[in-house]
């Protein structure tokens, strides 16, 4: 059967067909016969209840949303997953929880030896302890969350999940940073605005009113200004998601979409939300032992290459996985009714390892990444239909993809009583630290560091923090060290670190008592590369009966990438596609609609300062029922008709007919409105 004809949703949820209305008669008419749709997408027109549709709406998640349909099971079945990420193990978990299936019918394949993919943590405190890359977390992931809460805590007793874990971390320990942009070698940057000018501001407004398939392969210098890229905005927003100038704008518009709630807390990371350690140990070791007890089973040294595919008109079915076991050649036979999920791309394919005294060296070409790369299954995929997208895209431009990090060791050293100066709370205190990342806007690396909650690994010792530093630019000489980082060893990059935090004349005692681990990775941006329609594969490309993919480099509608949110989306929206569950992988949250985050938001971009009609809002809602969405003005009470009017004549022009209609109309409602009150 096509994975079309099994998967798909009554919804219409968003249609405005005819049959979904009362008939002349008052009677509905019967709904018409409908494929399930299980990617929700609530941008494709107005919402409305109608028979079909089923509630709540495809952006609205609760508990409702929590039911477990009842799905046949299919004899014989089993279930192939390529990549042990967080997407494959992801997969694994919905094939059990939601497609009734048994954990010793599903085979994760990986190339490593160790679970996680681009989700590590290791090392120790002799040789350094080593993460390449951290993720910034929201409490919307509605995707993520759902797994997490079925999921046994690493350390609560047994019945606490990893979110009840997770929420009584934060909500006793909240996030924030004192010290979010710092410059001139030690000094913390005013940070409290976004330091957006009206133009500024206008440019963002443009960009959220445009359409997606307006900007197909846009970059961001193509659309803002010059002037724009200086200001704390983008400082603030670049560094905590690794945009470069270059990149898709098309991916910067549906970032602020998605963290539109959060834009307030921008500033200070008061938004954000992290584990207690790092993101292996937090999710990959929970979630490994979930699936593990459940019976999944796991092939090591598998390196998947290619997948045979047969084709009956417009279906293809997958057949077999063509794959290197221990570096030798093998097919995998795939069942008629087994079902295929392959992770596409790697961000952290080819990593280059470095240390305090040895530079990375990159083993990686520029334009294609070689025969023993996790990126060739999808190259090999492509070359079969274009349905399967465009990779070269994305892994063929890694001086514009590649950044480099460092994870330091550090024992007591005249850095740690830098950090401690620029902290939250007391580095060993097992609370915030920085709360989050602090950049240097005047690096010209643009360099930032964080320090994590501590201890970072439950095996660390009391007396040793470990720090992440990275940086953007690739190509430029740093401030203090005359040459670019991936030239740089480690003890070079930790020269860098502590010039920019004025502590450079005591480089030897900080080295002494810190070691650096570099990991220089070719592909780390490659998600957000421009792009357009059709470069990236649908989660289960047009005609495939049995193959879904997953990760990164797929496409996902209204969601961003480079989360893990997106990884655990696309493998849901996968399993339940190919079992033909009848439920419907919920769209992002509805944050961005809601008239509350609106207004904040507008104020945060106004630099705090009440927005252009802002106070025509509080002369219209401020004595109504309505009056708390409203975020509170600075002025007097007895001189808010007065402002108020005088934004309408800023809005409208001085002495206009339309003026002295709209205020009249302003006070007549806002009259009525207090009538209606009483």
């Amino acid at each position: 059967m096509s994975t079309h004809d099994a998967s798909i949703p009554p919804s219409s949820s968003l249609s405005s067909s005819p049959s979904s209305f009362p008939s002349s008669s008052g009677l509905h008419q019967a709904p018409a016969p409908e494929a399930f749709r299980v990617e929700a997408d609530a941008t494709q027109g107005f919402w409305h209840k109608g028979p079909r549709d089923t509630l709540p709406p495809p952006d609205m998640l609760g508990p409702y949303s929590r039911h477990r349909p009842r799905v046949p099971p299919v004899p014989g079945r089993k279930a192939w997953i390529i990549g042990s990420g967080i997407a494959g193990m992801a997969a694994a978990f919905y094939l059990i929880r939601d497609g009734g299936m048994k954990g010793e019918d599903i085979t994760l394949l990986d190339t490593l030896d160790i679970a996680g993919g681009s989700l590590d943590g290791s090392g120790n405190a002799e040789q350094g302890y080593l993460i390449r890359g951290g993720r910034e977390m929201n409490w919307n992931y509605d995707n993520f969350w759902d797994l997490f809460q079925d999921v046994q805590a690493l350390e609560l007793p047994p019945g606490y999940s990893v979110l009840d874990e997770y929420r009584q971390v934060n909500d006793h320990d909240p996030n924030w940073s004192k010290a979010r942009l710092m410059h001139r070698q030690g000094e913390i940057r005013d940070f409290s605005t976004l330091g957006l000018s009206r133009a500024h501001q206008l440019e963002i407004v443009k960009l959220l009113l445009k359409r997606k398939e307006d900007l197909d392969d846009v970059t961001i210098e193509d659309f803002f200004s010059s002037s724009f890229l200086e200001t704390n905005f983008w400082f603030l927003w670049r560094s905590m998601f690794a945009f470069e100038n270059w990149h898709s704008l098309l991916e910067v518009k549906l970032y602020m979409h998605r963290f539109l709630d959060a834009i307030d807390g921008l500033t200070d990371m008061s938004a954000l939300v992290f584990p207690k350690y790092n993101q292996w140990d937090s999710f990959v070791v929970p979630l490994m032992r979930h699936l593990q007890s459940h019976g999944v089973k796991v092939q090591w040294a598998t390196r998947a290459y290619d997948l045979d595919l047969v084709e009956l008109g417009s279906q293809k079915t997958v057949t077999g996985i063509r794959c290197k076991v221990q570096g030798q050649d093998q097919r995998l036979a795939v069942g008629p009714h087994d079902v295929v999920f392959a992770l596409t791309g790697s961000m952290t394919e080819g990593t280059a390892y470095g240390d305090m005294d040895t530079v990375p060296v990159l083993q990686r070409g520029n334009e294609e990444p070689g025969e023993d790369s996790d990126w060739l299954l999808w190259k090999n995929l492509s070359l079969k239909s274009p349905v399967f997208g465009k990779p070269k895209k994305f892994y063929g431009n890694v001086a514009g993809s590649m950044w480099e990090s460092a994870t330091l060791t550090c024992r007591p050293s005249p850095l740690v009583d830098r950090l401690k100066a620029l902290s939250v709370n007391d580095p060993y205190s097992g609370k915030t630290v920085t709360g989050g990342i602090i950049t240097f806007t005047d690096s010209n690396w643009v360099l930032s560091f964080t320090c994590n909650r501590q201890p970072h690994f439950p095996d660390q010792p009391k007396d040793v923090l470990v720090l992440w530093v990275y940086a953007l630019l690739m190509d430029k000489d740093g401030n203090n060290v005359k040459k670019p980082m991936p030239q740089c060893t480690g003890r070079e990059v930790l020269a860098e670190l502590c010039y920019h935090l004025g502590i450079v004349d005591q480089v030897d005692a900080v080295a002494a008592q810190t070691k650096v681990r570099l990991s220089l990775m070719p592909y780390i941006t490659a998600q957000f590369m421009p792009r357009a329609a059709g470069d990236r594969p649908d989660v289960v490309p047009q005609g495939c009966t049995n193959l879904a993919l997953m990760g990164q480099f797929v496409e996902t509608r209204n969601d961003i990438i480079f989360t893990m949110e997106c990884s655990v989306r696309t493998a849901r929206i996968g399993v339940y596609t190919l079992l033909g569950i009848p439920k419907q992988v919920p769209d992002i949250s509805p944050t961005q609609y809601d008239i509350r985050n609106l207004l904040k938001g507008a104020r945060a971009l106004n630099n705090n300062e009440p927005f252009p009609g802002e106070r025509l809002l509080h002369r219209l809602l401020g004595k109504s029922y309505f009056a708390h969405i409203l975020p509170p003005l600075p002025d007097k009470d007895e001189t808010l008709k007065e402002r108020a009017e005088a934004e309408l004549a800023t809005l409208l022009g001085k002495g206009s007919q339309a003026l002295g209609v709209a205020a009249q109309w302003l006070e007549r409602a806002r009259e009525g409105l207090q009538r209606k009150g009483r």
